[in-house]
């Protein structure tokens, strides 16, 4: 059973995704990621988001199991990296995460990025991961509307998921839109854009109209689309704001005005290894 604390989502497998996580890219301290497990958990949170690339797994691993949460109460993501996708070894990579995550099951498993070639082929074998249980459900990060069709042209089973870069920097209103309406559910990486806005005038206007920060009003708007968030922090005082969003709700006309952020700004990198991939 998940927090109530948080609300989910219904993806398109009738599991629930919460609709705010932590992610943990780039924590690599033992004590960051302890530190930050237990204000997360503290705040909620039972949605955590790595992936092998990260080699942050056995530590994330650690601290949940550490905390005493039950592992039914907690949700894990993690994702299959370019590497295991160009060698065909996808099976291998799901096992290692599992032990290094120190359980038996993943709540959501994901195609990094899209490699060209491989990425077909690395689904028909996730879609046998979900079939002998290892993972409840299966998705992509990093794909584009092309990719997705690809999907959809070779299997009948349409990811839960697809985990993009989307703040209100970069709205990719387009990708977005097809998601849901083919029942993918969007996950916001960055959605914070590396708290590039936080000195936006608009943001800390509707901020002080309802006690909350910039970023907590980028945050609402994200959640109040349907779209699930995974800000990184290992500050506690930050992970507890992150996860303090719905209490409010943004009115149309707030939503409107800060739809007219968009700047197509990508705060994220791309690996060296998808640079200049076509269509990409």
């Amino acid at each position: 059973m998940l927090s109530d604390t948080i609300p989910n989502l219904l993806l398109n497998d009738e599991r629930a995704l919460p609709l705010a996580g932590l992610g943990v890219y780039k924590i690599t301290g033992e004590r960051d990621m302890h530190t930050a497990v237990h204000a997360a958990l503290e705040s909620g949170i039972r949605l955590f988001d790595t992936a092998s690339f990260y080699k942050n797994e056995d530590i994330l691993g650690d601290a949940l199991s550490d905390s005493g949460v039950p592992r039914s109460e907690l949700y894990l993501t993690t994702k299959v990296w370019n590497t295991a996708q160009r060698l065909g070894d996808i099976r291998g990579s799901a096992e290692r995460s599992l032990d290094r995550l120190r359980t038996d099951y993943l709540d959501l498993y994901l195609i990094h990025w899209p490699v060209p070639g491989c990425f077909p082929q690395t689904w028909k074998e996730m879609v046998k991961l979900k079939e002998e249980g290892l993972v409840r459900s299966i998705g992509v990060s990093n794909f584009t509307i092309r990719n997705l069709e690809t999907l959809a042209m070779m299997s009948d089973i349409v990811p839960a998921v697809n985990q993009i870069e989307c703040h209100l920097l970069n709205h990719q209103k387009e990708l977005v839109h097809y998601c849901q309406q083919h029942g993918i559910i969007i996950q916001a990486y960055a959605p914070l854009a590396r708290g590039i806005y936080n000195d936006r005038a608009i943001l800390k206007q509707i901020g002080s109209h309802y006690g909350k920060t910039a970023a907590q009003v980028g945050l609402r708007w994200l959640v109040q689309q349907q779209i699930s968030v995974i800000p990184k922090s290992v500050r506690p005082e930050r992970i507890r704001e992150n996860a303090d969003i719905f209490d409010f709700n943004l009115t149309e006309s707030e939503m409107d005005s800060l739809d007219q952020l968009d700047e197509n700004f990508r705060a994220a990198s791309i690996p060296d290894d998808m640079i200049g991939v076509q269509n990409f």
